[in-house]
């Protein structure tokens, strides 16, 4: 077990940042720790990542997007998603195609292996986040929806 340790005296020269009181930081970890609960089904079930998953929620929402639409819907670093791609590809759950007018685009798409496995994994992530939501209250529910929607625009 760690040891407890004092946090660091702020001094005039220093003033450290106090990342459990960072909105960046607080809502990182929000965010985690959300996903990592939702992806505990997924993952021992299917072996595969966060960033799969997100990656076939995309191309399972919009369609025919390339890797860099993907990268850009998810926010997610392009690298990550080149890697994810790759891995559903080889699994089989992921199609990449050439785009008609443009044979240097990739055009994306989910198999029939891999819109199998989103329709069992949606309902598991959307179980998950009713069961965080439940923590709050209708109003509360509303609340939070305009405020990450204000804080998103």
């Amino acid at each position: 077990m760690p040891r407890k340790r004092k946090p660091a005296p702020a001094t005039a020269e220093h003033a450290p940042l106090q990342l459990e009181h960072f909105l960046p930081y607080r809502l990182s970890i929000l965010s985690n720790t959300i996903s990592q609960a939702i992806a505990d089904d997924y993952q021992r079930r299917y072996d595969i990542s966060v960033t799969e998953w997100r990656v076939m929620a995309v191309l399972a929402r919009f369609e025919g997007l390339s890797a860099r639409e993907v990268a850009e819907r998810t926010a997610m670093d392009k690298v990550a998603v080149s890697r994810a791609l790759a891995r559903l590809v080889e699994a089989g759950r992921v199609d990449r195609a050439t785009h008609d007018n443009d044979k240097r685009r990739s055009v994306l798409s989910l198999t029939e292996a891999g819109w199998a496995m989103h329709d069992e994994v949606a309902p598991m992530a959307r179980a998950r986040e009713r069961e965080v939501l439940a923590r709050l209250d209708v109003e509360e529910q509303r609340w939070l929806t305009r405020i990450l929607d204000r804080l998103m625009e």
